[in-house]
């Protein structure tokens, strides 16, 4: 009993360690085909990268952070997208932290697009003025920061919609503006926002985060805590209604600092034209 007691204890505590120090830090590069209806031929074989939750703050190590720029400026996308949540806020010297970051922030070939999430505005997500800062060091940075717009880069229309949680998600001008025989992508950092009745006409893809994938998860089990009302919004691709396309990073950055069996990621693309 006492080596089975010892035994216990010890696994615990490496388990302990290992959603601390390792998983937090182990960053998967996800590499996935986006089939995207009305494609451009020339656009076919680009590449997408989506970052999400970056979470630059008091509870993310920079090195972290700037080690992921590093990998994804490595793999010379054609586009990289953030859908939001650049930072954790906690007080104003974050600002300077944000724009240290984010000199390393990678640069698409075509375009760095970006959408706000609700930790970009602050505490209670209620102050537009963090979000502001936040939109113009994220420029100065080279990101294209979109904040219910959209721009066409190439044959592509991307989509930046805000935040839900904000009460700043406001779709209507910029989707009914697309050119529905035209490629689009729409960022919207929480998925919850898919279930809006807002998205009348709008065929293809919807980059999100928000969720971290739940940052815990149990073996074959859904993660107990999850951000969202639709519990079935975790991460990864999911089918939606009128011919739209889901797809939820599990992010870079977290909240509290501890992950098991959910993994940081960033999700590089390879565009495809849809049957």
């Amino acid at each position: 009993m006492k080596r089975s007691g010892i035994a216990l204890t010890a696994l615990g505590a490496s388990t302990g360690l290992y959603t601390w120090r390792v998983e937090p830090h182990w960053l998967e590069v996800v590499m996935r085909p986006m089939r995207v209806p009305n494609l451009p031929a020339d656009l076919v074989g680009h590449t997408l990268v989506h970052m999400s939750d970056l979470h630059i703050g008091p509870w993310v190590d920079d090195d972290h952070v700037i080690e992921t720029f590093q990998r994804v400026t490595a793999l010379r996308p054609d586009y990289v997208v953030i859908t939001g949540d650049f930072i954790s806020y906690r007080d104003p010297a974050q600002f300077e932290q944000l724009r240290r970051v984010l000199e390393q922030l990678p640069r698409g070939r075509r375009a760095t697009i970006a959408s706000l999430g609700n930790h970009d505005y602050g505490p209670g997500w209620s102050h537009p003025e963090i979000a502001d800062r936040v939109a113009t060091i994220a420029s100065e940075a080279g990101a294209l920061v979109l904040r219910n717009q959209a721009t066409n880069i190439g044959g592509l229309q991307l989509v930046g919609l805000d935040d839900l949680w904000a009460h700043r998600f406001l779709p209507g001008s910029s989707l009914t503006a697309l050119d529905p025989r035209t490629a689009m992508i729409a960022l919207s950092h929480n998925p919850d926002s898919v279930d809006r009745p807002d998205w009348s006409g709008f065929n293809g893809w919807i980059l999100a985060g928000h969720t971290h994938g739940g940052q815990c998860k149990p073996p074959f089990l859904p993660p107990p805590l999850l951000p969202v009302v639709n519990r079935r919004y975790t991460s990864g691709e999911f089918d939606l209604t009128g011919g739209r396309r889901l797809y939820i990073s599990r992010g870079v950055g977290h909240l509290l600092r501890v992950r098991f069996n959910v993994r940081p990621e960033v999700t590089m693309f390879r565009l495809e034209r849809a049957a």
